[in-house]
């Protein structure tokens, strides 16, 4: 009978002891997660009021990023703008051959609706195509060239370009050949007329005008030269589209 009695006193208080174990689990399972505490494994839960401060932060943040970058826009110059330059180089009918290389420099900007398009002092490069030296009696001097490419400043780079043919002729000496010849004749009659009378005279004045001659077909015409810092006008003859910032 003992023994019956001290073997039920032992099986509730078994049954006790389990219930009091289950207590605090079944308390925590009634929990909202994130009311009170955190999420097992999630860490601190997100409040709801922070996510809209968040949001305003990104936002503001590519705003300012979008701003500090550097905006571009297309320009185009159309064909015939007149380009004013500055040559670079030194150029001649009896000095330079065809092909030698020519550059020159923009003596101030080129403005496309309010836009500067080509800054003041951007570079153009180019060559000789024709380079004649003058001749005897007949022929003049002449130096021609083009511009085919130009180096926009900044992040602009090299580009091609098409220009019209700068054209240079030495000017033209009829008028001092004629002055030499008929010094010659005038000097050749008053000798001959020292000499032998009229008759003198116009056979001084024949020898007189054929040495006047015999300088003339010695002498070359003039040539012409374009030096450092010559002014030159040139016209694009397509047009030429760059990338102009704006901000």
């Amino acid at each position: 009978m003992k023994n019956a009695l001290f073997a039920l006193s032992l099986c509730a208080a078994l049954v006790a002891c389990d219930k009091s174990a289950d207590a605090p689990l079944a308390a925590d399972a009634q929990k909202p997660v994130g009311s009170t505490g955190s999420a097992p494994g999630n860490g601190a839960a997100e409040s709801p009021a922070e996510r809209p401060k968040d949001d305003a932060s990104v936002m503001a943040a590519t705003k300012t990023a979008a701003a500090a970058e550097p905006a571009y826009r297309e320009v185009t110059v159309p064909a015939g703008t007149v380009l004013p330059l500055d040559l670079n180089s030194t150029v001649g009918s009896d000095t330079s051959n065809v092909e030698d290389p020519v550059r020159a420099t923009l003596r101030r900007a080129i403005t496309i609706d309010g836009l500067q398009a080509l800054p003041a002092g951007t570079a153009v490069t180019g060559h000789v195509t024709e380079a004649a030296q003058s001749a005897r009696v007949k022929g003049r001097g002449r130096i021609a060239f083009r511009f085919n490419q130009i180096d926009l400043p900044g992040e602009g780079g090299r580009m091609a370009i098409s220009t019209g043919t700068v054209t240079r002729v030495a000017p033209a000496t009829k008028k001092q050949d004629a002055a030499k010849i008929g010094a010659g004749a005038a000097g050749g009659a008053i000798v001959g007329g020292l000499l032998g009378g009229g008759d003198g005279a116009a056979k001084g004045a024949a020898v007189g005008g054929g040495a006047g001659t015999a300088v003339v077909l010695s002498t070359r015409g003039k040539d012409v030269r374009l030096g450092n810092g010559a002014d030159l006008s040139v016209k694009l003859t397509a047009p030429l589209t760059v990338r102009v910032r704006v901000r």
